[in-house]
């Protein structure tokens, strides 16, 4: 028996943080979804995109980037080009992201991760409101959604109210680990600081793999913001296999990835 996530909260602004290979596809994704509530004349959240890098010439083809736009920033270039192709409003950000001064204090945010490093996990992390987190390797990745940054408050939600789940665990809570500096290898290896970018080029990245996790996350996007049903707070996935499995909203499950936090 699987409860529903429901934090009861209105959304003014939908954040991607990371407009790389998986939150370029995801920007896409969300301007279609606020492009398609704009024409049933529903309420729509402000887009924002946040990413300090620019376009280098190994993002060409995998991300949303053509040659064209080599040296330009990416949360500003993939914004005007969503603003262009959908008449949208799209916002950006050039910077690194900061929980203060980028964020509403009290909570109206649905947050899209899709960073690589602790650094920027840990600033999101912080964040008051909605984070639906993405990650992904080689071939295979996880999406989670929460709010809730406190283990405590966590266990004493644990069965919901009336099938409801006012509280899930944020990214950081679930995989602490991913909030702390990846260990240094003893041997390093061929490419081991490489970009998502690189990896594909040498080919020991799934071309593909972004894109299904973008398709992934956009599902749990659309739901939320149509205020659909969320019964799941976890899902994994493999390129390789064609598997997706996700973990339904319950304590039993939520108790397996609480029990070492």
């Amino acid at each position: 028996m699987s409860g529903v996530f429901d934090p009861n909260l209105y959304i003014k602004t939908i954040t991607i943080v990371g407009i790389g290979g998986t939150g370029a596809q995801v920007a896409r994704i969300v301007g279609r979804i606020v492009y398609d509530m704009q024409r049933s004349r529903k309420h729509t959240p402000q887009i924002v995109l946040i990413d300090p890098d620019t376009v280098e010439e190994q993002n060409v083809g995998r991300q949303l980037f053509s040659p064209s736009m080599l040296g330009k920033n990416k949360a500003e270039t993939a914004g005007k080009m969503l603003n262009l192709a959908l008449g949208l409003d799209v916002r950006w950000i050039p910077d690194y992201v900061d929980p203060v001064r980028h964020f509403e204090r009290y909570g109206s945010n649905l947050v899209i991760s899709c960073v690589d490093n602790h650094e920027a996990r840990q600033a999101i992390h912080q964040i008051n409101g909605v984070i639906l987190g993405g990650g992904n390797h080689e071939n295979s990745g996880q999406i989670c959604i929460g709010n809730c940054d406190d283990p405590e408050q966590m266990r004493r939600n644990l069965d919901g109210r009336d099938g409801k789940y006012a509280y899930l665990p944020k990214e950081g809570l679930l995989f602490p680990e991913l909030l702390e500096p990846e260990p240094v290898a003893e041997r390093p290896t061929v490419m081991t600081n490489a970009s998502c970018a690189e990896l594909v080029m040498e080919g020991s990245q799934h071309l593909l793999i972004n894109d299904w996790m973008a398709s992934v996350m956009g599902s749990y996007i659309y739901k939320f913001l149509h205020r659909q049903p969320i019964t799941s707070f976890l899902s994994f996935l493999n390129a390789d296999d064609f598997v997706l499995q996700s973990k339904i909203i319950n304590r039993q499950e939520l108790e397996v990835y609480l029990g070492a936090s």
